[in-house]
């Protein structure tokens, strides 16, 4: 991969995972989303969190696109077709998160905007000992702006869902055959009711936190609460953190559950989005539901080892190095080995080195002459 300054291209070339299923007729993209997108502004190499009435120094800074950005990108780089409807500011920031998600991912922006007179949204993050501080501001997009009413043929789309409230395309899209993946925020209202959530009767995969999971359900464990959700959605797939994740699929009766890979998190900023683009890849590959929590996990736990949100999302030439590194350990787990080797014939032949250095472009640089 190579470097930008957000005008030249930084995208690997892509493996299609779905490349044996398609077909001349079928929808023009793989997966649709809506949100909003922010410029993410990313401290580096802290020592410590920010002290009251101190000034601390960062070993590093970058920005990217973030916000839906981190799972648009996550997405294109697994390989699919991704369309996305945003509303950029029409401001320097705007543009640039736009010719990042356009020209070097090559995800679909013709549902995308530009709002005359919006400024970008902006969200700073500090990382530092695996967790990090985020301070954000932005104004509310105007009412138009972005989202139609009839969302883009698709086979997947990917829904935020809002306690509360409803948005209509995702009923439209359902409709019209595309495969509903829901995840959901913390609920501010403290309410906790999945009444609250209507548009989650048109989705077929939910996919909370252990502790969403169990404040919706009301259940004692994140098992139990995995299987309380299925009578409300076909499949449950709730995160464990450190430990993991666990699925029920109701349609087929199936559980599974995946233990997370122990990596040294450098900074967490989109993981939970890499996962769900790992899990919606493996979903729509018509992968077992085992082998799909495991790349979820595992697109998760690599992105983790990198700075930035939409930027640290694997591509399958990172996949595929973290393989290979892996089986040249001595004295590996057999069976911890064995669950990942459906990745082999996916592949690409050749990787690079591990760990792979990436370089994330930053605002304000000029190309040299």
């Amino acid at each position: 991969m190579t470097a930008s300054n957000g005008k030249g291209p930084y995208r690997q070339a892509q493996f299609d995972p779905l490349a044996e299923l398609r077909r001349s007729d079928d929808p023009p993209w793989d997966v649709y989303l809506t949100g909003t997108v922010f410029l993410d502004i990313i401290f580096t190499g802290l020592d410590s969190a920010p002290v009251r009435g101190t000034e601390s120094w960062a070993r590093g800074m970058g920005s990217s696109p973030g916000g839906v950005a981190n799972m648009a990108t996550a997405l294109a780089r697994l390989g699919l077709k991704t369309s996305l409807a945003a509303a950029f500011g029409d401001d320097h920031y705007g543009e640039y998160c736009w010719d990042a998600l356009e020209q070097g991912e090559h995800i679909d922006l013709s549902a995308s905007r530009t709002a005359p007179g919006w400024h970008s949204p902006v969200t700073v993050s500090m990382a530092y000992e695996g967790e990090r501080t985020m301070v954000s501001h932005g104004h509310e997009p105007p009412p138009e702006e972005p989202a139609p009413d009839c969302s883009p043929r698709a086979r997947a789309a990917v829904a935020s869902l809002t306690p509360g409230t409803s948005a209509h395309w995702i009923a439209g899209a359902a409709e019209r055959g595309t495969r509903i993946f829901a995840d959901v925020g913390w609920d501010d209202t403290g309410r906790w009711d999945l009444a609250g959530l209507p548009d989650l009767r048109h989705c077929e995969a939910f996919l909370p936190n252990a502790e969403e999971a169990m404040r919706y359900t009301g259940a004692s464990c994140p098992r139990a609460a995995a299987h309380a959700l299925t009578e409300h959605v076909p499949l449950a797939v709730v995160t464990l953190g450190a430990e993991g994740a666990y699925a029920v699929d109701r349609r087929t009766g199936e559980t599974a559950e995946v233990p997370a890979i122990e990596v040294e998190a450098m900074d967490p900023t989109g993981a939970g989005d890499v996962f769900v683009a790992g899990f919606v890849t493996g979903t729509l590959a018509g992968w077992p539901l085992a082998d799909r929590l495991a790349f979820a996990g595992l697109t998760a736990a690599l992105s983790v080892q990198e700075f930035g949100g939409s930027l640290s999302a694997p591509g399958w030439s990172e996949i595929a190095a973290w393989w290979r590194r892996v089986q040249s350990y001595d004295h590996q787990d057999p069976a911890a080995l064995g669950r990942y080797a459906f990745l082999e014939p996916l592949l690409p032949g050749s990787a690079r080195a591990w760990p792979l250095r990436r370089a994330v472009p930053t605002i304000g640089f000029r190309r040299s002459a």
